[in-house]
């Protein structure tokens, strides 16, 4: 039985103790609706409404999708090839009338009460999805593909499913420890499975412009570029973020003439010195590169921790700046202010919207950020949530409880959805109502880079990934028990697409690894979370030595050199990337590849700095 088999039998398995074991009725369900909730079919987000009505769908060899318009063929087009990729063979597209067993995809702007993402979805017969926009017709499909995973008949029935908030979306710090690009893509399907719509994406594109801010790890355009085009397939906006004036290490470390000086004479790497007219030429010029891949309309600068662990007093150039440019009763927070609306203006010239974290919004200030600017709350500071509303900026709720830190906090989803918890719960204030605020999103931040794999981050992510998308489309706690909330999770599996990141492409056992004149005799074993170590005949192979960046050797040129095995150790764990009839050996944190130097050393760098090294592996018994 393939894979995909086991998977469709266990998520039917699942969905139906899901519509067995009955809903406990409470004061706010009742009975009635517990019987209601028993009935309705198993999705995530579930769904608000569902009218059963007699007989069912039945999806079959002959069935097809029909689509007219541009649009529709658009949706229908994305669905047949999810279909495939999930096992349900080659399904057609054509236009023209429908017959039974075929799945109608219907873009009708005059079904205005649907809104710019809500759908239809009527199983009979044939089974026909209908948007008032093609993004609500797209997020009906991906229904069906849940549904689908859980059998090939369909109950027959109605609902109408449009969510409660606009945006609704996940952020992912690629900066300083970069994330595969495979993961990301799994990541992006994932999302759009689950009916999320934006990732924010704090990374680093290798620059044209900038080389000397080329330190790892980056992403190429290229890679950017497939992965936006992705994106848009999923109806994903990806929202890129370089971090300002704060956290700018990244790209200044090089450059100490665009760092801010301190009282004292110091240099501060990770500060830009906004008083110099070159920071902001600076700033604009990596937009301007970065538009080249990123095609949305959304850009975040951060702009939060700009003082972190210190004072705008250390930096008297602030206050004069401010006063020169505002009068005698500017203040230095004023100075970043104009720096954050000199950016919004510069983007809104070039058709694009500004988005800032808050904890930069003081109070301090007599300048006002510009009116528009999307503020994302993840800290409680003296400006609350409600002035922020009152003022007019739009909200997003990025609450630090929604945090999962790499070797630190980890959101409490199940304490969160026992809290029935939503995007009006905000850090340090709970509003009353949701007017103003357009959603809500989970972060994911490296700060101890080796503190976990991306692959146990993928693990980690999924029940909160699956929580957001409940809490930001409809009924935050649609389940009596977070037990049966997760239920529906295994019974919808994963997008049609996603590749397994735990698989590994040989058996454990003693190997010969050789690439070229080198040869290395190492026992494989596979992880828990789907890599492997290497154990030599004196420990097993390791990235240390060089800079560390959050804890984390990403110096390119480091050698590798074997230690003590420790299975807590992630800098141990290695992926075997298919390559030339052998196979890369990328370490699982650093994610660069191994590289064989001339004399024989094997060295870390970037996959397109040097040749990765060819490993071709033959089974063997002698480790020495």
């Amino acid at each position: 039985m393939s894979t995909y088999r086991r998977g469709r039998l266990l998520g039917a398995v699942v969905a139906l103790l899901l519509l067995a074991v009955p809903v406990q009725a409470s004061a706010r369900t009742g009975a009635a609706g517990a019987a209601k909730a028993a009935a309705t079919p198993v999705t995530v987000p579930a769904l608000g409404n569902w009218t059963p009505e007699s007989g069912s769908y039945q999806f079959g060899n002959a069935t097809r999708l029909v689509a007219d318009t541009e649009r529709e063929r658009r949706v229908a087009g994305t669905l047949a090839d999810d279909l495939r990729a999930a096992g349900h063979g080659v399904v057609p597209v054509v236009s023209g009338g429908a017959r039974a067993g075929d799945i109608v995809i219907d873009v009708a702007p005059a079904r205005t009460a649907l809104g710019a993402e809500g759908y239809e979805l009527r199983a009979g017969a044939r089974l026909s999805v209908t948007g008032a926009t093609e993004s609500g017709a797209f997020y009906g499909t991906r229904t069906l593909l849940q549904l689908l995973a859980q059998g090939d008949r369909i109950p027959g029935g109605r609902t109408v499913d449009v969510p409660r908030y606009a945006e609704r979306g996940v952020g992912v710090c690629a900066c300083y420890i970069h994330i595969s690009t495979r993961w990301l893509e799994n990541l992006v399907r994932d999302m759009a499975y689950a009916k999320l719509n934006q990732l924010l994406l704090e990374l680093k594109v290798k620059s044209d412009t900038h080389p000397e801010a080329n330190t790892w790890g980056y992403y190429t355009k290229d890679e950017i570029r497939r992965l936006v085009a992705l994106g848009d397939k999923y109806h994903i906006e990806i929202i890129p973020e370089i971090n300002s004036p704060g956290h700018m290490d990244p790209w200044i470390e090089n450059r100490p003439d665009l760092q801010l000086t301190d009282s004292d004479g110091n240099k501060q790497p990770s500060r830009l010195d906004i008083t110099q007219p070159a920071a902001f030429d600076y700033y604009t010029s990596l937009i301007d590169e970065y538009t080249q891949v990123f095609t949305g309309a959304s850009w975040h600068m951060g702009a939060d921790e700009y003082m972190l662990g210190s004072d705008f007093a250390k930096y008297p150039q602030m206050l004069r700046y401010a006063r020169e440019k505002y009068g005698a009763n500017a203040t230095p927070q004023d100075a970043f202010i104009d720096f954050v609306n000199r950016i919004r203006t510069y983007l809104a010239a070039n058709g694009k919207k500004l988005r800032i974290w808050n904890d930069g919004l003081t109070g301090a200030n007599t300048v006002p950020v510009t009116a528009g600017t999307t503020v994302e709350h993840w800290l409680n500071v003296a400006v609350k949530p409600s002035q922020l509303h009152a003022q007019g900026y739009p909200l997003m709720n990025a609450a630090y409880a929604l945090y999962l830190v790499r070797g630190g906090f980890h959101t409490d989803t199940k304490g969160l959805y026992d809290q029935s918890w939503d995007p009006r719960s905000f850090e340090g204030e709970k509003l009353a109502s949701s007017q103003g605020i357009v959603g809500a999103k989970i972060s994911l931040w490296p700060d101890n880079g080796r503190g976990e794999t991306e692959n146990e981050v993928a693990v980690d992510t999924d029940p909160a990934l699956r929580h957001l998308a409940q809490a930001t489309w409809g009924d935050p706690h649609p389940d009596a028990t977070y037990a049966q909330f997760t239920a529906r999770g295994t019974a919808v599996g994963h997008a049609p697409g996603w590749r397994d990141p735990a698989q590994v492409p040989v058996a454990d056992g003693t190997y010969t690894l050789r690439s070229g004149t080198v040869s290395l005799a190492a026992e494989v074993r596979r992880t828990p979370d789907g890599y492997i170590t290497l154990k030599t005949g004196t420990g097993c192979l390791e990235v240390r030595g060089g800079k560390l960046t959050l804890n984390t050797p990403l110096q390119p040129g480091v050698e590798l050199t074997e230690q003590t095995c420790a299975t807590a150790n992630t800098l141990q764990r290695w992926e075997l990337e298919q390559s030339a009839g052998g196979y890369q050996l990328l370490n699982a944190i650093t994610r660069m590849a191994v590289h064989v130097t001339d004399d024989g050393r094997l060295v870390q760098y970037p996959p397109d700095q040097r040749t990765p090294a060819v490993w071709h592996l033959t089974p063997s018994t002698d480790l020495q």
